[in-house]
């Protein structure tokens, strides 16, 4: 496995800090697009993704997954409807190996589908202070409307002058909303949100706010092997009271039958010393083997190293001790750190 730590620079302490307390923005150029139009867009969608998305109407939206007939994942992804299309962002990486996949599932269905990740930048604006920012930005969104937004809900405002789509997010960690504006003016948006108060949130301190908050990342913390039980998303990504989609037989499999017991399950750590461990670090009981990192952060708010890691089911009780490379931790409920109201 690559290896990947995230420890936070002293100079990103001022970012650190607005993001935590008052308004800090982040390039999301990790992430794709995909816009999904036509008038079967929602049932089609529907038959493929873990959650329910027929029931979204213009203005909201939802967490869901992909998966594989066998369980496994193929992304997780945000899904927005917004009033003519649908907005369908995930993690850049897996971008081509969706839209191939939901193209074999158009036969005769009025759909289609567009690769816009060019087309808009995504600039995320996070922190208790956000929407105010955002408002400051944009005519058509006021900070009471933003505020009054629920996760994942999405509206449409302009920014001088020109359209811009507004979500409601939180994977980031913290809590705020993505603008999505026309990509030739991306720089000048960034540079506007610096105007308005908000500050730059470099890659590794986003990294570590996003580990302090306990959420997985596709393709670091979940991959295509990966069972959305055993990453614990399923209370966010999956409708237990939907209709059939790919893979829910081996969910309700696990579920009813094996009582949700997965053979291992995500886990914070927060490890002893002052370095945290490398992604892919062997995590042990005594001389047993019984999972590995997959995310690594120091934690400015406990002043700790903290992980994210796949543990055997039998080692997921909060204060279990455990060893990763030689060096004692504990397993940790998550979040490590709470989100600011």
């Amino acid at each position: 496995m690559s290896q990947h730590n995230t420890m936070i620079p002293v100079d990103s302490a001022a970012a650190y800090d607005a993001a935590r307390h008052r308004a800090a923005f982040i390039d999301r150029s990790d992430r794709a697009r995909i816009v999904v139009s036509g008038a079967d867009r929602a049932s089609y969608l529907q038959g493929l993704l873990t959650n329910d998305v027929v029931a979204l109407q213009a203005g909201e939206g939802c967490y869901a997954a992909y998966l594989t007939p066998q369980g496994r994942m193929i992304a997780d992804l945000y899904v927005y409807e917004l009033g003519d299309v649908m907005l369908l962002t995930m993690d850049r990486g897996v971008k081509e190996a969706v839209l191939t996949k939901l193209d074999q599932f158009i036969f005769s269905e009025d759909v289609q589908l567009g690769d816009v990740t060019d087309t808009f930048a995504q600039i995320g604006v996070v922190g208790p202070d956000a929407a105010a920012t955002v408002a400051r930005l944009l005519t058509g969104a006021s900070a009471e409307t933003l505020t009054a937004l629920p996760e994942h809900a999405n509206l449409r405002a302009h920014w001088n002058g020109d359209p811009v789509i507004v979500t409601r997010i939180a994977d980031t960690g913290e809590a705020g909303y993505d603008v999505f504006v026309d990509r030739a003016k991306a720089d000048a948006f960034a540079s506007a949100a610096t105007s308005a108060g908000a500050v730059q949130l470099d890659d590794q301190t986003a990294e570590a706010i996003r580990i302090e908050a306990g959420v997985p990342r596709f393709r670091r913390d979940m991959d295509e092997e990966t069972i959305p039980l055993e990453a614990g998303i399923e209370s966010r990504a999956i409708s237990f009271s939907k209709g059939c989609y790919v893979g829910q037989e081996v969910i309700i499999r696990v579920l009813h039958r094996g009582h949700g017991r997965v053979a291992r399950k995500l886990v914070g750590l927060v490890v002893d010393g002052d370095q945290p461990p490398a992604s892919g670090a062997i995590v042990r009981s005594g001389d047993r083997e019984i999972g590995h990192v997959t995310s690594s952060a120091s934690s400015r708010a406990l002043k700790k190293p903290i992980a994210l890691a796949y543990v055997h089911r039998d080692f997921v009780t909060p204060d279990t001790v455990v060893s990763v490379d030689g060096v004692s931790a504990a397993v940790t409920p998550l979040p490590f750190v709470p989100r600011q109201p």
